[in-house]
């Protein structure tokens, strides 16, 4: 199958320098994508400016919504690499290095280097698990934490050799402790899920008063409370409710408008991890020539698998992110079914409906992005897109050079690639089929998703770019944003306006009592201080265009034009007579 190399180090090391020749070009070719990209790089860019580091900020408040962890990492980049979209996203490319040789390790040791190789392949080429190592969102880094957290406990649970089980307990209680750093408490509810379910099903629910276990409790408590101890020493207390209320809201409410059926994540997965998650499905069940202590390790990330797909699915926001985690465990049941069954992998009837209908719906949705220059003009004339604002979104100017939906053939061939390959058990036909659905993710990335960028927020970035330069309010009304906050290179000063501080207090104070979050609706109180308020300089408004008519009750507002469904508003500041 894979060319056998005994020199582990040396497939290591070429682990790592492919990965980090994959993953870190390209990775500032484009704007930071609103929301997640750029709030992150935001409360990085004001510890950066402010020179406070110990504090999660947002429009220079705190901002208790996210630990600190990944924070600090793009706060280091920036001050390496300067404030801009290839630091903002770096960490994640160091992440992918991480993770590709700790899937690596983790598969030699479950079974063999080859198994690894094929874990780290499988993962690579499917799309999502790939894309999120070339953003710059908090994922990558929490998932990673909590899969080596499970990694270690299932080494001091179940070790045949009875050697190092407090050294993993230590390993896990870090890593988990870390994973709470990173992005809050939910990393404890999946780990202690995954690990109640695991010890349930295997009937061994004592092991969680062994002295291994409460030593990977107390090791998780004293890393992931230690900056939060820190914050209460400081009088900083409220941290904690905020954590629990922002979670309660997640699972309680449709998170600006991102909501979705139960069934959202699964066909997340189903198609963002494809090829992968079809040889999942299809291999499933078989497990049979799988060693007792395989079989443990493969059990317990079917635990975390199903844990993550079914709270995510309860959880009424929907995000594609959120079921990220179950990258590492699908991929992995995914590598034993090559490893193991390849040739004697078949496609039931229902599975080569799914692999053809993925196909067709991944093949021409790209296609026709591909090949947006020659169906632009059709397409906005058609009547079909029922949505002003999507229709001057597509009515931008982006130069294409036309051959961009050769990207989308890409996919089809190495997915009738695939097909036969696992059809056949031609297993050099199946490596050419993900070499080929390889480059469709690569250039998807590299050329398509500038593109894409350009259509949907390239002229707001433009204008925040150019307030950047002048001594100037910004806000945007009646959409969320942290762009603005990112390019228009906000800075403290920028809120202490007297006037500015008292009304916005004020307004904070009603909007609570109305049900409000006091950190989420502080924009919204500035854009109206911004509105009505006395102001000291120019005063700029970005909406969009077919909500212009929410501003037509202050007539001291001018617009300046109007771009790509955006519209852009000066309110300049009174002029008192001496």
């Amino acid at each position: 199958m894979i060319l056998f190399v005994k020199n582990h180090k040396l497939v290591l090391f070429l682990i790592a320098l492919i990965s980090a020749i994959i993953f870190i070009p390209f990775i500032g070719n484009c704007a930071l994508f609103d929301w997640d990209e750029v709030n992150f790089a935001e409360c990085a860019r004001e510890m950066v400016v402010s020179g406070d580091y110990s504090n999660v900020q947002l429009n220079f408040r705190p901002f208790w919504e996210k630990p600190p962890f990944f924070i600090w990492l793009q706060a280091i980049s920036m001050n390496i690499f300067g404030v801009n979209e290839f630091a903002a996203r770096f960490p994640n490319a160091v992440c992918s290095i991480v993770s590709l040789c700790a899937m690596y390790i983790i598969g030699k040791k479950f079974h063999s280097i080859k198994f690894g190789l094929i874990w780290c392949l499988l993962y690579v080429t499917s799309l999502l698990p790939h894309f999120y190592f070339k953003s710059g969102i908090i994922d990558p880094w929490f998932n990673l934490f909590i899969f080596l957290a499970i990694y270690h406990v299932y080494r001091f649970l179940y070790n045949p050799n009875g050697k190092k089980e407090l050294w993993n307990a230590l390993l896990g209680g870090f890593f988990l402790g870390m994973a709470v750093l990173t992005k809050g408490p939910a990393a404890l509810v999946i780990t202690a899920l995954t690990v109640l379910i695991y010890l349930g099903w295997n009937k061994q629910l004592k092991l969680l008063f062994s002295k291994p276990f409460l030593i990977f409790v107390f090791t998780t408590i004293f890393v992931s409370g230690s900056w939060f101890l820190i914050e209460w020493s400081k009088g900083n207390g409220k941290i904690i409710m905020e954590f629990i209320d922002y979670q309660i809201r997640l699972v309680q409410t449709e998170d600006s408008g991102h909501s979705g059926p139960f069934i959202y994540h699964f066909v997340v997965l189903l198609i963002g991890c494809f090829p992968a998650s079809l040889i999942f499905l299809g291999t499933y069940l078989k497990y049979n020539e799988l060693t007792p202590s395989q079989r443990h390790y493969r059990k317990m990330l079917l635990c975390l698998f199903w844990v993550v797909l079914i709270l995510f699915s309860l959880f009424k926001t929907k995000i594609v992110h959120y079921s990220s985690l179950c990258y590492f465990p699908l991929t992995f049941v995914a590598a034993i079914g090559l490893n193991q069954y390849f040739e004697t992998f078949k496609f039931s009837k229902i599975l080569k409906v799914i692999y053809w209908l993925v196909t067709a719906v991944l093949t021409l949705a790209f296609t026709l992005i591909g090949s947006f220059k020659f169906i632009q003009q059709p397409l906005l004339k058609s009547g079909l897109i029922n949505d002003q604002f999507a229709e001057l979104n597509l009515a931008a100017d982006v130069s294409w050079s036309g051959f961009e939906w050769v990207i989308g053939l890409l996919f089809l061939c190495g997915s009738i690639l695939i097909f036969h390959a696992l059809s056949k058990h031609r297993i050099k036909l199946f490596y050419w089929g993900l070499a080929l659905n390889f480059s469709f993710i690569y250039l998807s990335i590299v050329v398509l998703v500038p593109k894409i960028e350009l259509y949907t927020q390239e002229a707001t970035i433009a204008f925040y770019r150019q307030c950047a330069k002048h001594n100037c309010y910004i806000e945007t009304h009646g959409f969320k944003s942290y762009a603005y906050l990112f390019y228009s290179d906000r800075r403290k000063t920028d809120y202490v306006n007297p006037d500015q501080i008292k009304y916005i207090e004020h307004q904070l104070d009603v909007m609570v009592k109305e049900g409000h979050s006091r950190v989420m609706s502080y924009a919204v109180s500035n854009q109206l201080w911004m509105e009505n308020g006395v102001i000291d300089r120019p005063a700029y408004l970005v909406i969009k265009t077919p909500s212009e008519k929410d501003l037509a009750y202050s007539p001291e507002l001018v617009k300046l034009y109007q771009k790509n469904g955006f519209s852009f508003f000066v309110r300049m500041p009174r002029i008192t007579a001496k």
